[in-house]
């Protein structure tokens, strides 16, 4: 067993607001939207599940942005704060001034879905961070990643670098055929779909029963997990329990909630 070395980033946090620029439809529940504008300039996202904050514009239209401050981030009195909520950046292009954000839509469920399903070129997304990022080792001998559909942006920056010579085994569960996406994949990598069709994502359990007969890599493995916050975490206790890994070899995060009290996996 050697020692790899993951690193934690600190970034500084920066506010932009930024415009769609145009939509694209990745699968029938997945939709891009395109942000664009002089305020992306210096945007950086060094790791491949960094979680930048989206900001809503509020009831009434208006975009209302916290201030940093040593204690935290603080609103202006006497409005009603913009909704956050957090995302990977699929990805950007600084010579084309784009950034990318992939949206799960669930219908008129929650704040951003709806908000993407609707969005159009001209509409204004206020952007913050990311405030941290995190970097694995380049050095393990296999990596593998499971998530679900929220996961993917994630999984597809993963797979953009993740070196050539270490076995890559990915597992991702999604709502039927139609959800699957075109990923980056080169002859080390080994992606499985596995598909609910119609069984609910909250009560899921595909990802687990796959895990029962898994069969790790060869050697020392990065494990990456992102799905729902408990399923996330009763994942990380399996590796740790089951198959003695150490715990800096997994990072795992509740992507969403199916259970309002849960907390993150990681």
């Amino acid at each position: 067993m050697s020692s790899h070395e993951n690193k934690r980033l600190r970034l500084d946090v920066r506010f932009r607001e930024l415009t769609v620029l145009r939509t694209e439809e990745v699968t029938p529940n997945m939709r891009r939207v395109v942000l664009g504008g002089a305020d992306l300039a210096g945007f950086d996202s060094p790791g491949p599940d960094d979680h930048i904050k989206l900001f809503f514009p509020n009831s009434s239209g208006e975009m209302v942005l916290p201030t940093m401050t040593p204690e935290g981030p603080r609103y202006p009195e006497g409005k009603e704060p913009s909704v956050a909520r957090d995302y990977t950046p699929r990805g950007w292009d600084h010579e084309a001034g784009e950034l990318a954000i992939d949206f799960v839509l669930h219908g008129d469920h929650g704040v951003a879905g709806p908000w993407a399903a609707r969005a159009q070129p001209g509409d204004t997304l206020a952007v913050g961070g990311p405030r941290g990022s995190f970097q694995v080792a380049d050095d393990y001998d296999g990596y593998v990643l499971i998530g679900d559909e929220t996961a993917l942006p994630a999984i597809a920056r993963w797979l953009e670098i993740l070196p050539e010579d270490a076995e890559v085994q990915v597992l991702i569960e999604v709502a039927d055929e139609a959800e699957r996406q075109d990923l980056p994949q080169g002859d080390n990598v080994r992606i499985q779909w596995l598909e609910r069709n119609g069984f609910p994502a909250a009560s899921s359990s595909l990802l687990e029963d796959a895990l029962v007969d898994f069969e790790a890599p060869e050697g020392d493995v990065f494990y990456w997990i992102a799905t729902e916050s408990r399923r996330a975490r009763m994942m990380r206790k399996f590796f740790e329990g089951h198959h003695a890994v150490p715990r800096d070899w997994i990072r795992s995060t509740g992507y969403w909630k199916a259970h309002p009290d849960d907390t993150d996996g990681d």
